[in-house]
């Protein structure tokens, strides 16, 4: 045999080549895009201050959530005592769902229910003091529209008198 016949062999280590050069971690080419290699650490601490951004927001909404439910039970529970104290007044008829009406006070510390409202009255209103204003829900509880505390548009009166 002669040595053009001998087969060619790569003097290359097989090892050292592939076939697929686009599947290498590293630039096979002088002219290739330079490839760096990921830093891992940096990767992981960007992930953690995503996942805790986005868990302290996940936390956040369910405060406020659980926020507004806890004032939600506190209204429903002031609806239930007013609604005790009224239903504990005298009534002279019965009070129909989505009505509006007065709890006035007497001399003798009774409470009393009217339709009449504070303003209504003809002269001077014949019990000791005005309460409340109340609507009468669908679920037979009280909501206060105005109490002796507000005036007629809602406002709060402070009366220095008392403050003495």
């Amino acid at each position: 045999m002669s040595e053009k016949e001998k087969e060619w062999q790569n003097p290359i280590d097989k090892d050292k080549i592939t076939e697929n050069p686009h599947n290498l971690p590293y630039a096979h080419n002088v002219s290739s895009a330079v490839i760096f290699p990921d830093d891992k650490d940096k990767i992981k601490n960007k992930a953690m201050l995503a996942m805790v951004d986005q868990t302290n927001r996940q936390m956040k909404q369910i405060h406020d959530q659980l926020e507004l439910l806890v004032n939600q039970a506190n209204e429903l529970k002031e609806r239930v005592m007013i609604s005790e104290q009224i239903y504990g007044a005298e009534m002279g008829f019965k009070p129909l769902t989505g009505h509006t009406y007065h709890l006035y006070e007497q001399e003798n510390g009774s409470k009393v229910l009217s339709m009449i409202g504070p303003n209504e009255w003809g002269g001077k209103c014949k019990y000791e003091r005005f309460v409340a204003t109340a609507k009468l829900l669908g679920d037979h509880t009280w909501e206060i529209l105005r109490s002796e505390d507000e005036d007629e548009d809602g406002l709060v009166n402070h009366d220095i008198s008392d403050k003495q």
